[in-house]
């Protein structure tokens, strides 16, 4: 089995792509240790000591070192790790009861949203999901919505991009340009 290895735009944080699916949809955010235990393959990331983040998306996997951890040593643990578990086959999650697992959810607002925008919200939805998502996975991260509200939209980084020195250029020159233009309600976007 190869593994490919992509440098991301956060020098902190390589993509890794096994060749096979990863998530069937959607993504998943393990921003510490902590949000690690459901999954047996994050958890196994994190016990390096040297790894800071984890985000699985539908063909890969990124890996962000801790502060002071050279990736000149790191890639080997990690790759190793990524191997075994995928010429196991080994299960994504834990099985059994999510009882006592907390899982973020990705999908509900943060702020609140008045009524009255719900096609302005549909408009955005369908933007990120079409246009900016894909665009963003290419670079290991992903980009969820989190509201709007007063031509204020809520967006949250994760992956590759959740602590990336371009990220905050991304997010104002290239996604609220591009919001910007298909819904001109939108006047300004904020990463929370």
């Amino acid at each position: 089995m190869l593994i490919e290895i992509e440098k991301t735009p956060n020098p902190a944080t390589r993509k890794f792509l096994p060749g096979r699916t990863v998530m069937q949809s959607g993504g998943r955010d393990f921003p510490n240790a902590d949000a690690a235990e459901a999954s047996p393959l994050a958890e196994a990331l994190f016990a390096t000591g040297k790894v800071d983040g984890v985000y699985f998306g539908r063909d890969f996997v990124s890996v962000s070192a801790a502060p002071t951890v050279e990736w000149e040593g790191l890639e080997p643990e990690i790759l190793s790790i990524l191997l075994d578990h995928f010429m196991l086959d080994a299960p994504l999650f834990k099985q059994g009861s999510a009882a006592g697992i907390e899982v973020a959810a990705d999908d509900g607002p943060t702020v609140d949203e008045d009524p009255a925008d719900a096609d302005i919200i549909d408009q955005i939805k369908e933007l990120l999901e079409t246009r900016v998502r894909p665009a963003v996975a290419q670079d290991g991260g992903d980009i969820v919505y989190r509201g709007y509200r007063n031509g204020k939209l809520y967006l949250g980084m994760q992956g590759a991009c959740a602590g990336c020195p371009s990220s905050m250029v991304t997010l104002k020159r290239g996604v609220e340009s591009l919001i910007k233009h298909y819904v001109p309600e939108v006047e300004t976007i904020e990463a929370i």
